[in-house]
């Protein structure tokens, strides 16, 4: 199974989420990943 996205790119993605700055649902739309996703 092929991964869309490395260690670093996701640990990346949840800190901008961590930080708040940006609505997870806006961050999803632009990283193309499902909210679904983003929570699991």
């Amino acid at each position: 199974m092929k991964k869309r996205y490395t260690e670093e790119q996701i640990i990346t993605i949840l800190r901008e989420a961590e930080s708040g700055t940006t609505p997870v649902k806006t961050l999803c739309k632009r990283h193309n990943i499902s909210e679904q996703t983003f929570f699991r």
